[in-house]
């Protein structure tokens, strides 16, 4: 089994620190000397843990004054009935949404089964990134079955969410049905979208949502950058 990097594994440890609020926005972090003697490494290790969080946008460096913590991981709750905006709104910091790409094509055998569609049906693809304060959290796709939701592309340009188009097009609620969480490494492509390096740690997220009907309307695929999102599932 490949082991950690120690400078790796130092960053995760940081990155702890700053979710569970031992240091909060705009505290110093500790020097690379004392970060270098806790945990028994030479200074180039630390450096390179701290360009590490730095790169993700977790922390920033001031010339002559040292290291400080500019954001905290992202709460994310994942729930029957929780809505992006409103779950990370509750976390203290603004939502947002863009539009990578909006497509047309053939399903795929796992979208037909996940939506309840015959094989070659047609599905509307949604691509796009999840942001909070402006930092990407997630690079996710929606699918949507065509014939039943014909015009979701344009809802969803115009509107940016999947709540507002769905009301749009006639889904005026939904439910959460199924989430599936897997740990993975973050390709080249994830890693250029989420600002990550490639092979940092990433959060695969499958789910579907279903109308009030038990019909199912959108399947998801979201990958979270794993050192900047906390999931938490919620029953409701």
């Amino acid at each position: 089994m490949r082991k950690t990097p120690v400078w790796k594994s130092i960053a995760l440890s940081l990155t702890s620190d700053i979710a569970e609020g031992r240091y909060k926005t705009g505290d110093q972090l500790p020097t690379e000397a004392q970060l270098a003697s806790q945990h028994g490494v030479n200074r180039h290790t630390v450096r390179r843990a701290l360009s590490d969080l730095s790169d993700q946008g977790l922390v920033h460096s001031r010339r002559g004054a040292g290291v400080f913590v500019t954001a905290r991981p992202t709460d994310y709750l994942i729930g029957k009935r929780v809505r992006y905006h409103q779950s990370i709104s509750a976390s203290g910091k603004i939502p947002g949404k863009k539009i990578l790409t909006l497509t047309t094509r053939t399903a795929d055998n796992s979208e037909a089964e996940a939506l309840q569609l015959e094989p070659g049906a047609t599905v509307h693809v949604y691509d796009g990134l999840s942001l909070a304060d402006g930092q990407p959290i997630g690079l996710f796709q929606s699918v949507f079955p065509a014939d039943r939701l014909p015009n979701i592309l344009v809802a969803l340009s115009e509107t940016q969410s999947v709540t507002k188009a769905l009301q749009v097009c006639g889904v005026q609620d939904y439910t959460r049905v199924s989430t599936r969480l897997t740990a993975r490494a973050a390709t080249a492509t994830q890693a250029l979208h989420l600002r990550l390096t490639e092979g940092a740690p990433v959060l695969y997220s499958t789910g579907i949502n279903a109308d009030t009907n038990g019909v199912p309307v959108e399947y998801g695929r979201t990958v979270f950058a794993g050192d900047r999102v906390t999931l938490t599932l919620n029953d409701d």
